[in-house]
């Protein structure tokens, strides 16, 4: 499932290529007929990521609300730029002269930055950029739950786990359930919040991580890796935790999802040398610390990796340094 950044930078493509412009809605696969017809022909306003959750306002003030889940991906296509992000030159969104290489391993990974015109980029738990599109738009591949096209871009959902659309009312009611996103509730109040949700808790901190009501964004990845920063164990009560170790997790989360959505890859592991940090962003077996490590060596103690099953997810963690 795609964690935060993804999500993060699937709205800022729309915000570089849709926002301003007039969208035919359509839904090749049929299922969301009735919901493209409400937004066909309509000006996209405004494109916005919480957490996991995705919302793209057009100018009859309704929402598309987007949940990718496991299986959802969007395929973009036309005249894009594979890296929207606000990483480029002099903060500006998605610069269309930066180039560069970065290949990965099941995350967020580019083929390239700076994409050339007409291509196809998937983008979902991992992006890359695809062949070079001979027509557009192109025919829709798959069961497309619904197409977003404009005079020079074309973007097709597939397999989301949420597609409707919401009024500003069902918005924010959507939203109110969701714990706080660093990227988007920026201020103190929004720390203070998770801490204060976290320490009444007596829930062991490795769920409290992953619950989207407690806190927005944070996967599988994200939540080993931040509980082997803190030098967590991961069953320990929320409700147990000193209040600086709890602040510490929101303010080391706000610092990788920054890293995510700037680079496009879950990138946990800081002070490396120039030399392992191009390995790491290479390949994800050198990007984590516990992540997918099971059996292997403590990169810190030599202790090996344990894995459990909690949740129904696969929590990876230390028990030495973890202890």
């Amino acid at each position: 499932m795609p964690e935060g950044h993804s999500v993060h930078r699937i709205a800022r493509q729309f915000a570089l290529h849709f926002v301003g412009r007039r969208v035919a809605a359509s839904s090749p696969q049929g299922r969301f007929a009735a919901g493209a017809a409400q937004l066909d022909g309509h000006v996209m306003t405004e494109a916005m990521a919480v957490g996991k959750q995705m919302f793209l306002e057009f100018d009859t003030g309704l929402w598309l609300r987007v949940h990718l889940g496991i299986y959802g991906a969007w395929d973009f296509s036309g005249d894009i730029t594979a890296d929207a992000t606000i990483a480029s030159s002099n903060g500006r969104i998605g610069q269309t002269n930066q180039r560069g290489t970065v290949v990965g391993e099941h995350e967020d990974s580019l083929s390239s930055i700076g994409a050339p015109r007409r291509t196809r980029l998937r983008m979902a738990e991992q992006e890359r950029l695809e062949t070079p599109a001979d027509t557009f738009p192109p025919e829709p591949i798959g069961a497309v739950r619904v197409r977003l096209l404009t005079d020079a871009t074309c973007a097709d959902l597939r397999g989301p786990t949420a597609c409707d659309v919401l009024t500003p009312d069902e918005v924010q009611a959507v939203i109110a359930k969701l714990g706080p996103d660093p990227l988007v509730d920026t201020g103190r109040a929004a720390e203070d919040r998770f801490t204060a949700t976290v320490l009444k808790k007596p829930t062991p901190i490795c769920l409290l991580l992953m619950d989207q009501s407690v806190v927005s964004g944070i996967g599988n990845v994200y939540r080993a890796e931040m509980l082997f920063r803190a030098r967590l164990n991961p069953h320990i009560p929320g409700r147990d935790l000193p209040e600086a170790t709890v602040r510490a997790l929101w303010k080391d989360w706000a610092k990788l999802l920054k890293i995510g959505v700037k680079t496009g890859q879950m990138m946990t592991m800081d002070g490396l040398s120039k030399s392992a940090y191009d390995g790491a962003m290479a390949s994800r077996a050198d990007r984590h610390w516990v992540y997918h490590r099971t059996g292997l060596p403590c990169r810190v103690c030599g202790t090996s990796i344990l894995m459990e099953e909690i949740g129904g997810r696969k929590l990876y963690w230390c028990p030495v340094c973890q202890a």
